[in-house]
């Protein structure tokens, strides 16, 4: 049996346990809903489990890598080149927020490059650029935390989509906000709950009202949930061909069926 775990992750640099929430759904049941997990130990958690079930899919909110000509620029040839060496560089690179990097105060965003992957820009709702590390919606500080991890995954025989051929246990990007309805305002709890409850009435309750406490929580449940009701998906992944963006990019798998609802409201 298929498992799906879900993780929404932090870039911050103190207090990220707090922030990280790890989801996990079995046989369309979410299972396990909680925070209080440093990076470090999260993907420690992530290993075992994918040691105890092999058939583990894991989502992981964050950039696995950057825009083909950034890579290109540093010489990295594959997505273990981009890990490794970021997971040595990361901390300098958020200490200087050179460009490409902005997003700190002083600091203007970069012109040196097209800022989105090819991903990114296939996308209904586009996130924000890898290259951000500072300001409203910055991905980029958890992104930088986080792709050296990717490589302690790899190491621990998880396959990372779309770098690798698809096996067991494997890790994909996801991104939250393609999982919940235009109108879900996920900054409000009413807005939060009313969809969780509304949306998946048969779930366990309390992990419902756990989910709709904060947006890291609900983040991480509803990825999980949508990756669980699109599981043919996941188990029978896209393969690119060599040469395409995406096998240096990387891509954010997404559900077949977009939740309809309206515009948000803020």
């Amino acid at each position: 049996m298929t498992q799906v775990i879900a993780v929404d992750w932090s870039g911050r640099a103190k207090g990220a346990a707090e922030s990280i929430w790890l989801a996990r759904v079995v046989a369309g049941r979410l299972v396990e809903l909680d925070n209080g997990l440093d990076r470090e130990a999260v993907v420690a958690a992530l290993v075992d489990r994918g040691r105890r079930e092999p058939r583990t899919v894991v989502g992981l909110d964050f950039s696995f890598s950057f825009p083909a000509w950034f890579c290109a620029r540093q010489g990295w040839r594959s997505g273990r080149e981009v890990w490794s060496a970021i997971g040595a560089q990361a901390e300098q690179l958020l200490a200087d927020g050179e460009p490409p990097f902005w997003g700190r105060p002083g600091t203007v965003a970069q012109r040196l490059g097209d800022p989105f992957r090819q991903t990114e820009k296939d996308l209904e709702r586009r996130p924000k650029s890898t290259f951000q590390i500072g300001g409203a919606g910055a991905v980029g500080t958890g992104s930088l935390r986080g792709m050296g991890h990717l490589a302690q995954l790899s190491a621990a025989g998880f396959t990372i989509w779309p770098f690798d051929e698809p096996g067991w246990p494997r890790v994909v990007e996801v991104y939250p906000r393609l999982c919940t309805p235009a109108g879900v305002v996920k900054s409000r709890h009413r807005s939060r709950r009313d969809h969780l409850h509304a949306r998946f009435p048969e779930q366990d309750a309390v992990l419902l009202e756990r989910a709709a406490g904060c947006e890291d929580a609900f983040d991480a449940a509803v990825s999980a949930l949508a990756m669980a009701a699109d599981l043919p998906s996941l188990i029978d992944l896209p393969r690119f061909a060599p040469g395409t963006p995406q096998l240096i990019e990387g891509c954010v798998w997404a559900p077949r069926e977009r939740p309809a609802g309206r515009r948000p409201e803020e």
